[in-house]
């Protein structure tokens, strides 16, 4: 039968330390050292404590650190949409007395619910999750007490319930005109590339297209989608497979992000498909490989660097006043069009 009650106890044998040791810890008393204390919080967290969330957070969580931790499943690279992003957030935070610190969530966390090991809870005034789409694990941050925002996140929340500030680029609206754009154009049968449950940017990206083929009375050919979990696109061999099998192609394809975008260009090309003659593409995201790939890709910018700042005010306006109501923000994105959808006015 499982225990349901953590005590003070299973704390300290999880690190095998004296009861003593543990329950002064969690008390703030003076006479534990720093490390101690810390590890001991951040244990009494991840077994989900009862009486941590009921004591005085003014004693387990040092005020005014100067630090920001930022938590990531994936750290982003040069041509992801998040590096720029993080430029722009330690900009401002830097220019506000703070640190970033970066803290890699692995798969292995995830699934067991854990705190990466190189966080301290205890020495953080705030947290900024970027690319974590695992809804229990978002729970768990969110239940540390401590004043988050996420950059984008699951694709299953509900606001109601989710305790934090959340910041995305503006997707679905910009979906919804490129795609209404190719109709008009005379584009008439369409295929959506990408895993729209992977996180609530793609979702919103699924619903715009979906509502511009509905107000044009365009039915949804799912047979002509090609839409597996998202680990699959990453594997140009799955993407060309899963094209080979639809039937009879749409007339243009409107993928989730540039990076999938690409990879089915790569993908038609190898089937002797020509772009745009036999097929149009749309990316999103407008990475640097956009402008560059032949022929450049159709695709909606991202003001990455803008929606840095924008996190970092917003987090710094939580921890200032942490009672305030949470914020769901969007921040515009503007399409760009190129030569991969050549019938679409620019």
């Amino acid at each position: 039968m499982a225990k349901e009650k953590i005590t003070i106890q299973d704390i300290a044998d999880a690190l095998g330390i004296s009861r003593n040791t543990a329950s002064k810890a969690l008390n703030g008393s003076n006479n534990i050292p720093e490390e101690t204390r810390n590890k001991v919080i951040k244990k009494a967290i991840e077994l989900k404590y009862k009486q941590f969330a009921l004591m005085d957070s003014s004693t387990l969580l040092s005020k005014n650190s100067g630090n920001i931790a930022l938590l990531t499943a994936n750290l982003p690279n040069t041509s992801h949409f998040g590096s720029r992003l993080i430029s722009g957030l330690e900009k401002q935070i830097s220019s506000q007395g703070y640190n970033l610190s970066f803290h890699i969530v692995r798969d292995i966390d995830q699934k067991s619910l854990t705190l990466p090991n190189n966080f301290d809870a205890a020495n953080v005034d705030g947290i900024i999750c970027i690319e974590l789409f695992d809804l229990n694990y978002s729970n768990l941050v969110m239940s540390l007490g401590i004043p988050t925002i996420f950059v984008d996140c699951a694709a299953n929340i509900c606001y109601p319930k989710f305790k934090a500030d959340l910041l995305l680029m503006e997707n679905q609206h910009s979906t919804y005109q490129l795609t209404k754009k190719l109709i008009e154009n005379g584009y008439s049968s369409f295929g959506f590339i990408g895993d729209y449950s992977h996180c609530l940017s793609f979702n919103e990206r699924w619903l715009g297209f979906n509502r511009a083929l509905i107000e044009a009375g365009i039915p949804l050919e799912l047979s002509q989608c090609i839409v597996g979990d998202d680990s699959l696109f990453f594997r140009p061999d799955w993407i060309e497979d899963r094209l080979q099998k639809i039937t009879t192609l749409p007339s243009a394809f409107v993928c989730v992000n540039d990076f999938i975008a690409v990879n089915m260009m790569k993908a038609l090309k190898n089937m002797n498909l020509s772009i745009p003659k036999d097929v149009a593409i749309c990316g999103f995201d407008n990475g640097p490989e956009a402008g560059i790939v032949e022929p450049p890709l159709t695709s909606v910018h991202i003001y990455s660097y803008e929606m840095g700042i924008k996190a970092a005010e917003m987090l710094l306006s939580r921890i200032n006043n942490p009672d305030q109501p949470h914020q769901v923000s969007h921040m515009f994105t503007e399409p760009i069009i190129r030569d991969s959808t050549p019938l679409i006015s620019r």
